[in-house]
């Protein structure tokens, strides 16, 4: 018993390197790969199958199904990506995930650390040091976590053959016995937030004796289930894609544990056959890998006949905040991870307010109260407000370079949405234009170029000398209307007044749009500017 402390320590040590090396390795690779990484998942989704492998290639690169699954709630945020596409790149990070058992039933379980891991924490260090934030950095942070994951896996193989010795864990295949060796997987993942960590115990298990076949197998199907709950708690307080995907994945992994767990004896059985047959090696981790790739390739085949009606449900759940123009649709916390992602995020929300915004100076133009405008203001405010903390949030990530130069940019954009909303409530309580005259002429002159710059784009830009004739021309008139005593002095001034601050609205606006598209990387459309829809 005296030896108990040193296992459960070793046990511990190995875990927390494992998880050190997956973090390491995943961050670094997310890096090195950047917008290439988005590039490939984006373009090879259009069709069920293309998804379904774009999901899980990407996924064995880099090594996590979490990456993935945020990098796809941001394309279906950007519209980059359909939900009924996303759930084909998810369910195939399911599928992806099986290499790490792979990984470790091949080659961590059977290598010596000083041999090539420890030379991979070395050789990945010195390169992490000597790029900095550039990608050959992030390739060696990701080589040197590589190193340190197989450490890990040295040091659980250790203390697991120390624990066969005087531990039984539950075997058999009675329905406690195998409610037990679920629980077992499913408390793994939720306390160390990471499936992948713990078929790395199961397997490790497995190998030192600890399990059965059958048992491992129950261990394997609870830790898939045990990844669900890390979905929901990022979904909560998300955006409704975020919901609806992480729905998903709930419901992927439920159904599919449910099915296997129904059929495992026969699939156990069916397995050892198959590799009887083959001539394979009597491995219990290989074993083990094999069977989790074979349940989750079983969950994509239930699932293939039922995609089209779980979209279609999904697609009517969660609707109701997205009627809040206050409420952000696209800033999710998961995409944070992900720098490139999170700042297109912060350029689609950015473009809403913008857009917002120039809806407010429209109901201005059109001779709206402040009275009536203040719902929409207090929603952009509250927009802009999320907008201003999601800013923060990305700041604190560790931004490479190129994504730390676009935050300011984005900044002063949602600056001049704040100044040109102020500007039409100013504007909103002055004397409205007349109806009638050739005052009105002039007003709807202004009005019409003011709509034209709204609008957003290039073409906007090129209708920014119009609005500065044709406000001049509305002073002019203005001026002269009062000298002549055809307006009374005080209605003159309102009048000027609301033109002044309609101006700066609009000319913020164009600014705003100006310095959104300036903040977007070289050949990245990025959002378009949905500006406004004048009359």
């Amino acid at each position: 018993m005296s030896e108990w402390p040193l296992l459960l320590a070793s046990t511990a040590g190995g875990v927390g390197l494992f998880l050190l090396g997956m973090q390491l390795m995943t961050d670094g690779l997310k890096l090195a790969a950047g917008r290439q990484l988005e590039q490939l998942l984006a373009a090879a989704t259009r069709s069920r199958a293309r998804a379904l492998a774009a999901g899980a290639a990407v996924t064995a690169l880099v090594q996590s199904s979490s990456a993935v699954t945020v990098a796809t709630i941001g394309f279906v945020n950007a519209g980059l990506m359909n939900l009924a596409q996303s759930l084909w790149v998810l369910f195939g990070a399911n599928v992806g995930t099986t290499m790490t058992g792979w990984l470790v039933a091949l080659v961590g379980l059977k290598l010596k650390v000083e041999v090539l891991a420890l030379p991979l924490v070395g050789v990945g260090m010195a390169l992490r040091l000597a790029g900095g934030e550039r990608r050959r950095g992030a390739l060696g942070q990701a080589l040197a976590g590589f190193g340190v994951l197989f450490v890990g896996i040295g040091v659980l193989q250790q203390a697991f053959t120390g624990i066969a010795a005087t531990v039984q864990l539950p075997e058999g295949a009675g329905p406690w016995a195998v409610l037990a060796q679920l629980g077992i997987g499913f408390l793994l993942t939720t306390l160390m937030q990471s499936s992948s960590a713990a078929l790395t115990v199961a397997l490790s298990a497995a190998a030192g004796g600890l399990l059965s076949a059958q048992g491992a197998a129950a261990v394997v199907i609870g830790a898939n289930v045990g990844t669900t709950v890390t979905a929901v708690l990022a979904a909560v307080g998300a955006t409704a894609n975020a919901k609806r995907a992480a729905a998903a994945h709930v419901l992927f992994n439920v159904i599919t544990g449910a099915v296997a767990l129904a059929l495992l004896p026969w699939l156990v059985a069916a397995h050892a056959a198959l590799r009887e047959a083959l001539g394979a090696t009597p491995d219990p981790a290989a074993k083990l890998a094999a069977f989790h790739t074979a349940f989750n390739v079983l969950g994509v085949l239930l699932m293939w006949p039922l995609a089209a009606g779980l979209t279609r449900w999904l697609e009517a759940r969660w609707r109701g905040p997205e009627s809040d123009e206050g409420r952000p649709r696209h800033l999710d916390r998961n995409v944070l991870g992900v720098p490139t992602l999170a700042l297109d995020a912060l350029e689609r929300e950015l473009a809403r307010l913008l857009a917002l915004s120039a809806r407010i100076v429209t109901r201005v133009f059109e001779g709206d109260t402040v009275a009536a405008i203040e719902p929409q203001s207090q929603a952009a405010e509250r927009l802009r407000r999320a907008v201003a903390e999601f800013v923060v949030q990305v700041g604190r990530q560790g931004l490479p370079e190129s994504a730390a130069r676009r935050l300011p940019e984005l900044l002063r954009s949602a600056r001049h949405a704040e100044v040109a909303v102020q500007a039409a409530l100013e504007a909103a309580g002055a004397t409205p234009p007349p109806s009638a005259g050739p005052d009105a002429q002039a007003w709807q002159a202004f009005r019409a170029a003011a709509f034209a710059v709204m609008r957003g784009g290039e073409a906007a830009t090129r209708a920014e000398p119009e609005l500065e004739r044709c406000y001049e021309r509305l002073k002019a008139r203005l001026l002269q209307a009062a000298s002549m005593a055809r307006t009374a002095l005080d209605q003159a001034d309102a009048a000027l007044e609301r033109a002044s601050d309609l101006h700066r609205a609009v000319r913020q606006l164009a600014d705003g749009w100006r310095f959104l598209r300036s903040a977007r990387e070289p050949g990245d459309a990025g959002p378009a500017d949905p500006g406004v829809n004048a009359p």
